[in-house]
């Protein structure tokens, strides 16, 4: 990913290119984490057929428990004196995750698109927790739950098809 990053000086611990590595690695995170949200409001929105209004409300928590994970890694990045960007033409540049066709979708092709989501999330959190813990637990911690949190969500979406 290449946006600009912003890292203000002064951290008492970490030397300024440890955090700005780091600024890139949470970046990367809420990027995705965003996206991932997006993408489930869309599907929120759009999803019908049997079982519509379970599924309508379990998108709902996911997409609140998605922003809680983005708003923790962006957090994170400003203790560490970087600036995050969550704009939403930083957001459709640099996110690798899947989308959707517009329009209606079947509940079944809406987990499916999830759960492939998921699978790039997750891929994609797993690598920044290595390369987080280089510099510092504390992140690796916050990518940590994350990871955890979404491989819950991917069984759980999973084990219902």
């Amino acid at each position: 990913m290449s946006t600009k990053l912003i890292v203000k000086d002064g951290h008492p611990t970490l030397r300024h290119e440890e955090r700005a590595a780091l600024g890139s690695i949470l970046q990367a995170q809420v990027i995705e984490l965003i996206d991932l949200a997006l993408l489930g409001k869309h599907l929120h929105w759009n999803v019908t057929g049997p079982g519509f209004r379970e599924t309508h409300e379990q998108l709902d928590e996911l997409v609140a428990q998605w922003q809680e994970r983005a708003d923790a890694a962006a957090e994170r990045g400003r203790a560490l004196g970087v600036c995050p960007d969550g704009r939403s033409v930083t957001v459709a540049q640099h996110s690798a995750l899947p989308s959707v066709e517009p329009g209606e979708v079947r509940i079944d092709a809406a987990v499916a698109a999830l759960v492939g989501a998921l699978d790039e999330a997750i891929t994609g959190a797993r690598e920044r927790i290595e390369r987080a813990g280089e510099y510092d637990a504390v992140t690796a911690e916050v990518l940590i739950k994350t990871v955890a949190l979404l491989e819950r969500q991917r069984w759980m979406l999973a084990a219902a098809q």
